[in-house]
């Protein structure tokens, strides 16, 4: 038998929606803009560190979110962090026909340890009409099958966040880095003393560089769109919006 967390019934309360549409076996369209106010709904895979952060945030963000795994003890364990958490196989397709899968609108899996179950299972939420499906990898030929089974989206955590970590070793005034696609992104950097005492205007990083400043930080302060006659100074951290090379051209 399925192992599920306590739930409060009531016709306003989220664990009476989801019996509901269990039910009523409702058909799921996603959209990020739902009619009549009402948010997207979520199932997550798979309860390791990953997954639990996922199916975390959500919750603490108000949305519904069924949580599965085929883990007893782990599921037990977070019965008290997460309002609907089920144990189950996801590798079978009844299974989660009866836990009423088919009607939500994303399905997240967060299996890394099994591979093969982690390509059923986003297989299976395919089949069943999951809308939007993100599946995660290990690797990129992982994250490539997956994509050819259908997944929507597949993310590699350990191989951007080691990207990541890559880049602020390689480059020693990067603070941090959030690739946005195609090599553009939102770069956190140190203000290369070239900068020290000029304006906005006066550097013209989005005529030389192809960078955009959108924020700078300055001690505790936070300077969003700062105008073009804001001068840098010295231990100033600059956000900019633009590709990773330029970002390294202006430390240049």
């Amino acid at each position: 038998m399925p192992v599920q967390a306590a739930a409060h019934p009531g016709e306003d309360s989220p664990s009476a929606g989801i019996a509901d549409k269990v039910d009523r076996g409702e058909p799921a369209r996603y959209s990020p803009f739902r009619k009549g106010g009402r948010q997207s709904e979520y199932v997550v895979i798979g309860l390791g560190r990953f997954g639990t952060a996922v199916a975390t945030t959500l919750v603490e963000h108000g949305r519904t979110v069924l949580a599965i795994d085929s883990n007893h003890d782990r599921v037990q364990a977070l019965s008290g962090e997460l309002p609907h958490v089920v144990q189950l196989d996801a590798t079978n397709i009844d299974a989660l026909r009866q836990a009423g899968v088919e009607s939500f609108d994303t399905g997240l899996v967060c299996i890394g340890t099994d591979f093969e179950n982690n390509l059923l299972s986003t297989v299976l939420l395919r089949q069943l009409g999951v809308q939007r499906v993100i599946a995660k990898a290990l690797t990129i030929t992982q994250r490539e099958i997956l994509l050819k089974v259908g997944a929507d989206e597949v993310i590699l955590p350990e191989h951007e966040a080691g990207r990541r970590l890559g880049r602020k070793m390689a480059i020693d005034h990067l603070i941090d880095y959030l690739e946005v696609g195609n090599d553009v992104g939102i770069v956190e950097l140190l203000a290369p003393p070239s900068t020290w005492g000029h304006s906005l205007s006066e550097l013209s990083l989005r005529q030389r560089y192809g960078l955009t400043v959108i924020a700078v930080h300055r001690g505790d302060d936070l300077i969003v769109s700062p105008s073009a006659g804001f001068n840098l100074k010295e231990e100033d951290i600059v956000v900019v919006l633009g590709r990773m090379e330029d970002a390294e051209r202006l430390r240049q």
